[in-house]
């Protein structure tokens, strides 16, 4: 009898470490690692420019004095593309610009006039 009651307790002991072990290669992340979401957050180009993506709103300001530079909107296409629409304030013109996330950090833009510029994110 004491020979079925230990094989009863190793049986349950064994499947209760399957049941509460995550699978493979889906581990949670460390807590204290903030996880980036999309192109939310701040941004910056090699010059230092800042632009910010937040809720939907896009902003872009100088380093220097804060200064306005460019604002307007932008829509995730996918998890990957961003579509953004702004006007620049210190050309007064309007443009769309298509952005690749193509690392959690870095963002490849190319404007409709066919201008390309990379963005770094800020932590």
């Amino acid at each position: 009898m004491k020979i079925r009651a230990s094989l009863v307790l190793i049986a349950a002991a064994t499947l209760s470490a399957c049941v509460s072990s995550p699978p493979p290669g889906r581990l949670p992340p460390p807590s204290g690692t903030p996880q980036a979401r999309g192109v939310e957050g701040s941004w910056a180009d090699p010059n230092g420019i800042v632009s910010t993506f937040q809720a939907g709103t896009f902003s872009t300001r100088s380093t220097d004095s804060n200064a306005l530079l460019a604002s307007g909107n932008y829509r995730n296409v996918s998890p990957t593309l961003v579509e953004i629409n702004m006007t620049s304030l210190v050309r007064n013109t309007t443009s769309r610009v298509n952005c690749a996330l193509v690392s959690p950090n870095q963002l490849n833009c190319t404007q409709d006039s066919g201008a390309q510029f990379s963005l770094a994110r800020r932590s």
